[in-house]
């Protein structure tokens, strides 16, 4: 399957605001602004320099199957530092990819060392669907004498 198209063609159609939370917060605060963004995980920035991601996995891993208090942990305690990250420019098809291989659900976009954005599994389906779905209308076109 060819999917053409990189990560600044999805990027550009994502509302531009990127969901963070401190190193330094609880862990509840963190799994209450996921519920509130209605998003699975929160890149974790000190002074604007991406050290982490937290995910509901993390919490589900790391807090509730441990015993854990939200409240009164970390979220530096829990967090993944082991990032895989892209640039801007990076395929479609290669996050997909990554995201197999490494079996990640969200790709932190980085400009050299600027955080612009979050790829998630969910925005590469809906991209996939969206290419798959208008290369099947310029066939159906084609074939109903669209092009002449």
């Amino acid at each position: 399957m060819d999917v053409a198209g990189n990560v600044s063609a999805i990027l550009g159609h994502k509302p531009r605001e990127i969901f963070s939370v401190a190193p330094d917060a609880t862990v509840y605060d963190a799994v209450k602004l996921m519920a509130d963004k209605n998003v699975g995980a929160l890149l974790v920035l000190e002074a604007e320099k991406l050290v982490g991601l937290i995910s509901e996995r993390d919490y589900s891993r790391k807090i509730m199957l441990k015993g854990k208090r939200s409240r009164e942990t970390k979220v530096n305690e829990i967090m993944s530092t082991q990032l895989t990250v892209i640039p801007p420019n990076e395929p479609v098809d290669r996050c997909l990819r990554l995201m197999t291989d490494k079996r990640v659900r969200h790709l932190p976009v980085l400009d050299g060392e600027k955080v612009i954005g979050v790829i998630s599994i969910g925005d590469l389906v809906k991209y996939v669907i969206d290419c798959q779905s208008a290369a099947i209308e310029h066939l159906e076109s084609y074939i109903h004498g669209g092009f002449r």
